[in-house]
């Protein structure tokens, strides 16, 4: 019995550190991309009267509406990359979203409802492959050449944006919109939620530096900022 007794009692200790070592684990790999991205962004998240100057507005996707309207999130978005445009901020916007389906465009309503509300169309670029955050801050430098940015998100979003950026070489700095978490607080905290699997993902891109769809250099952006 005593001879059981420790086997158990072994048994339990193994299964016991398994365990510890499985949260522990845990804990780095989803808490270091989040510590890490909010250490990055530090001090570099604005609202449009005090943000600092940079060369472009980089106007990050979201959904489009099937009668091709910005989706409230993406509309509020824009509105910011406007205002920093108007206000002198920037000298271009980029827009740069999801175009990989024949029937869904995201960067032409974001252009169009830019040029609509007032944009000068010379002045808003479209960059058709932004299939994420990290494809999006990659594409800006190596084929639009740009490294100065104001990127524009929602707030939640924000730090990891400015995060993966910066970790990609760009002098980028944020504005955020919040005012659409008045339209439904569940989809709010979705958002926020799934920002935390974003984080890992975003520390898989960095270390891995993975490569998303690239090609030839563009020079839209260098005609729109006289370059």
């Amino acid at each position: 019995m005593t001879r059981q007794r420790s086997t158990r009692r072994g048994a339990w200790r193994a299964l016991r550190t398994i365990v510890l070592l499985g949260v522990g684990l845990a804990v780095v790999t989803v808490g270091g991309p989040v510590v890490y991205q909010r250490a990055m962004s530090a001090g570099l998240m604005y609202r449009v009267d005090n943000a600092p100057v940079r060369d472009v507005a980089l106007v990050l996707g979201a959904g489009v509406e099937p009668s091709g309207r910005p989706s409230p999130y993406l509309a509020a978005r824009l509105d910011l990359g406007l205002a920093l445009l108007q206000a002198g901020k920037v000298r271009a916007i980029l827009v740069s979203g999801d175009n990989g389906e024949r029937f869904y465009n995201e960067p032409d309503a974001m252009r169009r409802y830019l040029v609509a509300k007032g944009a000068p169309a010379d002045k808003v670029i479209a960059d058709y492959a932004g299939f994420d955050t990290y494809a999006s801050c990659m594409r800006a430098d190596r084929i639009f050449g740009t490294t100065s940015v104001i990127v524009v998100t929602q707030t939640y979003h924000l730090a990891r944006a400015v995060a993966t950026c910066r970790a990609l070489g760009l002098d980028a700095v944020g504005v955020g919109d919040d005012t659409v978490r008045a339209l439904s607080v569940d989809t709010w905290r979705w958002g926020q939620l799934r920002e935390v699997a974003a984080a890992v993902k975003m520390a898989g891109d960095l270390i891995g530096r993975r490569q998303p769809l690239l090609g030839p250099r563009e020079t839209s952006l260098d005609a729109a900022l006289g370059r």
